[in-house]
């Protein structure tokens, strides 16, 4: 009776974020959400989920704290690094063909995956014809992102993923060291628009040569894992390229037959012919 009752404080709060402040969580992968708000009650020494509804509601202030433990911000510059080894090897040869590019990073957390893109765009020469979108729901976790900075003892991991990758300069060059933290070059966003952007209730904004969104829709309910493709399928131009997380997938989705695999062992797919 207890996890009943609880289930149904959940399911009042999601509803409950959706209706004051327009972040819609309800369709979620439950037992994901589940685990990271009865983390947040713990964390914040609430007595139930229906306490913490009740902060959230009154106190404007917490609800940045609240959405910290509801968006996930793991990451790693070149998190597995076979899949930039790819795009760099199989995709950016046919993007290179174009004379301006779009490339959207979906779901961008704090952007370690935006500047690892855009490091390798560079050292491809494409960064200067090259527009970076990097979205997220959380405004705290573009905040970071635009700063670009990272702990220093951060740098050996994003370093070897660096060179996994196939880097052709040494990630040193791209940034300054200060105080134990890692100070990105601010060149690198130069071309980079940070937004505020729902997969779940959000549209279409620009027409895109490449969406990178990995390691997102695994927390997604089926429907709005359908809804995200879609939404990738109408971002894209003809031809162009989708990367998804290692444990993600296009094969179950309804919008699977507008992608061919790219490079399958990556989930890199590409857009088809309409």
């Amino acid at each position: 009776m207890p996890h009943r009752t609880e289930d149904i404080e959940i399911g009042l709060l999601l509803e409950a974020l959706y209706q004051r402040y327009h972040y819609d969580f309800r369709h979620y992968a439950r037992a994901s959400i589940k685990r990271r708000l009865l983390q947040a009650r713990s964390h914040f020494n609430m007595s139930s989920v229906t306490a913490l509804q009740e902060r959230v509601l009154h106190d404007p202030e917490m609800l940045p704290r609240l959405l910290g433990f509801l968006t996930v911000q793991v990451s790693e510059m070149f998190r597995d690094p076979s899949y930039f080894r790819a795009l760099r090897e199989q995709v950016l040869p046919h993007l290179r063909t174009y004379p301006s590019l779009k490339v959207w990073i979906a779901g961008c957390s704090a952007g370690e995956e935006l500047y690892s893109m855009a490091i390798l765009f560079r050292e491809e020469g494409l960064l200067d014809r090259t527009l970076f979108y990097a979205t997220d729901i959380n405004p705290e976790a573009l905040k970071a992102a635009e700063a670009g900075i990272y702990p220093m003892d951060r740098l050996r991991k994003f370093t070897e993923n660096h060179q996994k990758s196939g880097g052709k300069s040494s990630l040193s060059d791209y940034y300054t060291a200060d105080y134990g933290r890692a100070v990105f070059d601010k060149s690198l966003r130069n071309n980079v628009v940070f937004s505020d952007h729902s997969l779940v209730t959000d549209a279409v904004f620009a027409e895109m040569q490449l969406i990178s969104c990995r390691n997102v829709m695994i927390y997604f309910d089926r429907g709005l894992q359908d809804r995200a493709v879609g939404l990738f399928k109408d971002s894209l131009t003809r031809h162009g390229f989708l990367g998804v997380g290692s444990k993600e997938s296009l094969r179950f989705s309804r919008h699977a037959s507008a992608f061919s695999e790219f490079v399958p062992e990556e989930k890199i797919y590409r857009k088809r012919e309409p």
